[in-house]
């Protein structure tokens, strides 16, 4: 009969994001036969005991453990990639699976620079012998269309001059086109998709300063009705606080395996950029070190390479 230690060491190293290989080994590895059917038994959780008492796997728990086995190996591979062809794969890949997966086009247009992004349209074309654009329209449809469009093939001002004028008069702008979201969808207004991607970043966080100013809000709290137009304004003034909410989210223990992904992508794509300031925004904004959830939330090999990764920072 297995220990009930062991049993419970078992359970945590079959929970949570990423697998604890070395329980794996060394209490799998010295098993008897009579531990292992106790292991089962004890299991309801992982197997399925049909009518005629045989324990097996329940497939679904075997689909899972694959995705938990792999966490490790695909953060190792994201992180030794090229960072231009690392965006490039995130937007095909976001492309196929559909629209719950678009904000990663947003956060690759708005959180790269802009020799970054150019780089990563370069990749598109040599790895699918498409650009970045083409594949954008023919994806995405509607109003959506032209804001992912105009984003992926941005090439930004990234000086520190701002005109204060032209930010002022471009908040009152913003200011009118949302106010009149009844009357017209502000993702549908020309005048807001042209700010929003061919402005300059330091000009855009005038224009937010600009905007609460006006409205006594953020221009991200009045665009719950546009999530796209959201998370975009979130990704070019805040991204720190925008990177933060999505690892948090990623974090929690009963998120489906979608959303887990976040996790390796936000870790590996943001080390060697703002890692230190997205550490102190998730303290600030959460209560608790990113670390301390990390360790809290994660296994094995896949736990110590994501630690290992938020440090270098600082």
């Amino acid at each position: 009969m297995a220990h009930p230690d062991e049993l419970e060491a078992l359970t945590k190293a079959f929970s949570g994001h990423g697998i604890h290989e070395q329980s794996l080994i060394s209490i799998l590895g010295k098993w008897q036969p009579e531990e292992k059917k106790s292991f089962r038994k004890g299991s309801p959780h992982l197997f399925i005991e049909d009518e005629r008492n045989f324990e097996r796997w329940d497939d679904h728990c075997v689909r899972l453990l694959k995705h938990e086995f792999m966490r490790f190996k695909n953060a190792v591979v994201l992180w030794t990639t090229h960072p231009w062809e690392r965006d490039a794969r995130l937007a095909k890949k976001a492309l196929k699976k559909g629209p719950e997966s678009y904000g990663i086009l947003i956060e690759i247009a708005c959180t790269r620079s802009a020799d970054e992004l150019l780089g990563a349209r370069k990749a598109y074309h040599s790895l699918f012998d498409h650009s970045i654009e083409e594949d954008v329209a023919s994806h995405i449809n509607g109003s959506e269309r032209k804001l992912f469009v105009a984003l992926l093939s941005a090439y930004r001002y990234e000086g520190s001059k701002v005109k204060e004028d032209a930010a002022k008069a471009e908040a009152n702008t913003l200011s009118n086109a949302i106010k009149d979201a009844d009357k017209k969808k502000p993702i549908e207004d020309d005048e807001l998709i042209r700010i929003l991607t061919t402005r300059s970043k330091p000009h855009i966080q005038a224009i937010y300063k600009y905007y609460k100013e006006i409205s006594g809000k953020n221009i991200d709290e009045e665009l719950d009705v546009d999530m796209r137009l959201k998370e975009t304004v979130q990704c070019l003034c805040n991204p720190q606080k925008y990177f933060s909410k999505v690892l948090d989210t990623a974090l929690t223990k009963d998120a489906d395996k979608k959303i887990k992904k976040a996790l390796t992508r936000v870790i590996v794509t943001r080390a060697d950029t703002d890692m230190k300031e997205i550490k102190e925004e998730y303290n600030s904004q959460f209560g608790a070190p990113l670390s301390k959830k990390i360790e809290d939330t994660t296994n094995g090999n896949y736990k110590d390479f994501l630690l290992t990764l938020i440090a270098r920072g600082g």
